[in-house]
């Protein structure tokens, strides 16, 4: 007897490929309609480009080329130069790699910590939720300043350094709402479905819960990238970062131990400030922008005639 020959249709999966293509373009119109969010892009945009090519920018070593002390601002030096004669606008662009390196990736581990930390949690229940959520409890309730001092003065001083102390005292917060929000799905159909064809717990986690949680995700990873900016500045303001690594909270401190604003070189001290709030306004803008897209509530309410009222 012969076999009826099984026809299968591709027209739904390339249904659902399109619809996910145009879910993901209006995502993105929205996002650039956003003021917040396309200023808080632009910003972080523009200090990507001068942590990726500093060279183009400012061509002069930070560390090596020697000028006059204390130089004013000029078309040579248009920032001055330090007690030592460095370029300050060459400090300030070669700086701001390793800051954005050291902010990027503290906010990436932390926040992966506390996705699998939160959502473990909320998911597996019972003994496992109760000992995480202690772990949580624990880390939330340590001092994080007086705690990131000690880890900084006991390890090697370094960025290294500066990134573990820092994840170590950045996921808790989040792995807190991070579990909330996996309380809530933990029931829903599309986990009871999974869970009946028998995957394995690790695949229900990371294959179909945490997918569910990508714009709350975002939004830590926004909301730890804030606190690490003004955390690390100020660690290595506290003389706690190495002196061999240039970044802008290295340039406080040295301006800072050289009474830079006594001296009348405010431009030393005040540029890197500027640029560590330049860095977490871009950040705190785009966090802004997202709330506003996901919560409907905290847009601001438009008048005839397109003026906002609020």
């Amino acid at each position: 007897m012969a076999i009826p020959a099984i026809r299968v249709d591709k027209g739904p999966v390339l249904s659902v490929g399109r619809q996910g293509g145009a879910v993901l373009r209006q995502f993105l119109v929205t996002t650039l309609r956003n003021r917040k969010a396309a200023a808080g892009l632009m910003i972080l945009l523009l200090l990507s480009l001068v942590a990726a090519f500093p060279g183009l920018i400012a061509r002069d070593d930070p560390e090596a080329a020697i000028y006059g002390l204390e130089l004013g601002p000029s078309f040579q030096h248009l920032l001055g130069t330090t007690l030592t004669g460095q370029d300050v606008f060459a400090q300030l662009i070669w700086g701001t790699r390793l800051t954005l390196i050291i902010t990027v990736t503290v906010s990436a581990i932390a926040t992966f910590i506390s996705m699998i930390i939160g959502v473990t949690a909320a998911y597996l229940s019972g003994l496992t939720d109760r000992s995480l959520s202690l772990l949580t409890d624990v880390f939330l309730i340590i001092p994080a300043l007086p705690l990131l001092i000690v880890l900084s003065f006991y390890l090697p001083s370094g960025a290294v350094t500066i990134i573990l102390a820092l994840c170590v005292t950045s996921w808790a917060f989040q792995a807190r709402q991070l579990r909330s929000q996996g309380l809530s799905l933990r029931n829903r159909d599309f986990l009871a479905v999974a869970r009946v064809r028998g995957e394995r717990s690790l695949y229900i986690i990371l294959m179909e819960v945490v997918p569910n949680m990508t714009g709350l995700l975002a939004a830590s990873f926004l909301g730890v990238a804030i606190y690490v900016v003004g955390m690390a500045a100020g660690l290595q303001f506290l003389g706690l970062g190495s002196s061999n690594e240039l970044t802008w909270g290295s340039m406080l401190y040295y301006a800072q131990s050289n009474g830079a604003l006594e001296a009348g070189n405010s431009w030393w001290e005040l540029a890197p400030g500027g640029a560590v709030a330049l860095m977490g306004a871009g950040f705190a803008l785009l966090n802004y922008a997202f709330d506003e897209i996901g919560n409907p509530a905290l847009r601001p309410v438009r008048k005839r005639g397109g003026r906002s009222t609020s």
